[in-house]
């Protein structure tokens, strides 16, 4: 069996083998993107817009990165120059937004709050038959799996009228930060050999205060844990249509198929290291620098570091620094510097400042190493994920759920996608790849 496979993978890696040329010779568009790194445009959309360059005759020029979502700026929905105390359902006022494209007033918020509370509890032992029986320890595969089963749960699953998608919508962004919880606190008692506690729901909770009660053992967090949790989720919430995950929702759903399926195809897009997956390569990246650069402070010698990272001599052998640069923003992520500030906050709560000094050091460094090792003049500079993941280790919040957050978060872009494509785009998707094999002659078996 063995020798068969090493044989069919030698045989596969002849034949699945395209030169750059090629690509070249047919202005094939790799990944979607044009020379100069800007996305193909593909379609339309009313839904965010991420902004990160501008072009003038042409030529791509960097800016300050903003992230709006049906126009609002993202530092206006989180109040970013607020304090922490005081903030309160952003989370929820986003998914409105999205989905209804208006902000609510206190009527329609509080309305939409109760709706979402109200569809938090998941089907009849949920947990027991679908979590605990079927048991990973990787939580975005129990998502996903989770997401497919409830179909079976909904009585009219492939219905595509509007008021039906809204109702999936609603129902999925309420579930799926329960799925996410429950799925951890059954990896706990599986793998981690703890106590299985299954706290239930509280209705008076934000979406961000019942997540942290349901993964603590104590059920209890902070009002600046809620706010810091409830502000992530915000940032995450949507990043336009071409990120891959909302992308792939829209691709699968252009074929007319049912909620639960396209949206089971944008988790396993999220789950991918170079996308959701990205912040906790961030993190295991950080736990190699701590371990192998003696003095923090010293930029001499991160910059040393670095530098072996890029060349593949240090970290996981990839040669890429997590954390740093993006598909559209250029000089700064706005979602970043937001996460960064709230990061500089907690690390003073939890006497972290000296791991918080390397990650702002780590912010000056990198780039100057990038320009050197690459050179040129490509701008590179701290994305979401660099500080998401030390923030949430600040809040005590296990690694295990950095991406299954990710997916709670952009639910609501995802299933707004998924909306909006059934009702503008009504086509289905179909891009083109050439075939570049030569013709052969079919040859009988008993001649091979």
């Amino acid at each position: 069996m063995e020798k068969f496979f090493e044989t069919l993978s030698r045989e596969v890696a002849e034949n699945d083998s395209i030169s750059n040329d090629m690509f070249k010779k047919f202005n094939v568009k790799r990944g979607l993107r044009n020379e100069d790194g800007s996305g193909v445009l593909v379609g339309l959309t009313e839904i965010s817009s991420v902004m990160g360059y501008t072009k003038y005759d042409e030529e791509v020029v960097p800016v300050e990165g903003r992230l709006f979502y049906r126009g609002y700026d993202v530092n206006d929905l989180v109040n970013s120059d607020a304090p922490l105390q005081g903030k309160h359902a952003m989370f929820e006022e986003t998914a409105y937004l999205l989905l209804a494209g208006k902000l609510p007033n206190n009527e329609e918020l509080t309305f939409f709050q109760k709706l979402l509370a109200s569809h938090r509890e998941l089907p009849k032992n949920f947990v027991r038959d679908q979590l605990s029986t079927f048991r990973t320890p990787d939580i975005m595969n129990a998502l996903a799996r989770s997401v497919l089963t409830l179909y079976s749960s909904d009585k009219n699953p492939d219905d595509i009228s509007l008021d039906n998608l809204l109702r999936q919508s609603v129902d999925l962004v309420a579930k799926v930060p329960s799925i996410v919880a429950y799925a951890y606190r059954v990896y706990l008692e599986a793998f981690k050999r703890k106590s299985l506690i299954i706290h239930k729901s509280n209705p008076e909770y934000t979406t961000a205060e019942n997540f942290l009660s349901l993964i603590r053992d104590n059920g209890e967090f902070t009002e600046t844990e809620a706010t810091v949790l409830d502000t992530a989720l915000v940032l995450h919430a949507d990043h336009g249509g071409g990120n891959n995950s909302t992308f792939a929702a829209r691709v699968v759903t252009s074929s007319g198929t049912d909620t639960y399926s396209a949206i089971a195809a944008s988790l396993g897009s999220l789950k991918g290291p170079l996308h959701g997956g990205a912040n906790l390569f961030v993190m295991k990246m950080m736990d190699d620098i701590k371990a192998n650069v003696k003095d923090w402070t010293d930029k001499e010698q991160l910059r040393a570091y670095i530098l072996e990272i890029l060349n593949g001599e240090a970290g996981n052998g990839s040669g890429k620094v997590y954390g740093f640069g993006h598909a559209v923003y250029t000089l700064s992520d706005p979602r970043a510097k937001i996460l960064k500030k709230y990061a500089q906050q907690l690390a003073q709560e939890k006497k972290r400042n000296d791991e918080f000094a390397l990650y702002a050091a780590l912010e000056a460094v990198v780039p100057e190493a990038f320009a050197e090792f690459k050179g040129g003049g490509k701008v590179v500079a701290p994305n979401v994920d660099f500080y998401s993941g030390f923030v949430y280790d600040c809040m005590d919040i296990p690694r295990e759920v950095y991406t299954p957050l990710f997916a709670m978060a952009r639910m609501a872009g995802w299933v707004s996608h998924r909306i909006e494509e059934i009702l503008v785009q009504k086509r289905i998707m179909r891009p083109a790849y050439k075939n570049v094999t030569t013709m052969k002659q079919y040859i009988p078996i008993s001649s091979r």
